[in-house]
């Protein structure tokens, strides 16, 4: 079971409110804050893609880039046994801790289903 719509390259999720009565969501990966909604599963995907759509004319029409800038840098926290390890890990392989963190984020990307379900 998955909890985002795809459309384009582009996910959003999905999250009900029960106060409101309706589906509602965000598209991921954006510079802006694009959301939508629907009383159905149908309702909700067509108003996401509608969304994605006009986003992306929008952005063309203002010569926007659309998909959020990431730098490839980003602080992970976690336990000091968990560092000590990964350290240990890749001294052994000969490897700076960074490639042999890159090697473990390339393997889940990959197989994100296998892993995180």
């Amino acid at each position: 079971m998955t909890d985002n719509l795809e459309y384009k390259g582009y996910f959003g999720s999905v999250e009900y409110s029960s106060a409101d009565g309706v589906l509602h969501g965000k598209i991921i990966g954006t510079n802006d804050l694009v959301t939508y909604q629907g009383s159905s599963v149908k309702e909700l995907k067509g108003a996401f893609e509608e969304s994605v759509d006009g986003y992306l004319e929008t952005c063309r029409e203002l010569g926007k880039e659309p998909n959020k800038f990431f730098k490839g840098v980003f602080n992970v926290r976690t336990s000091t046994e968990t560092h000590r390890e990964l350290s240990i890990m890749a001294e052994k392989k000969k490897m700076k801790l960074n490639e042999l963190v890159n090697r473990a984020f390339d393997f889940l990307v990959k197989n994100e289903d296998k892993v995180l379900n």
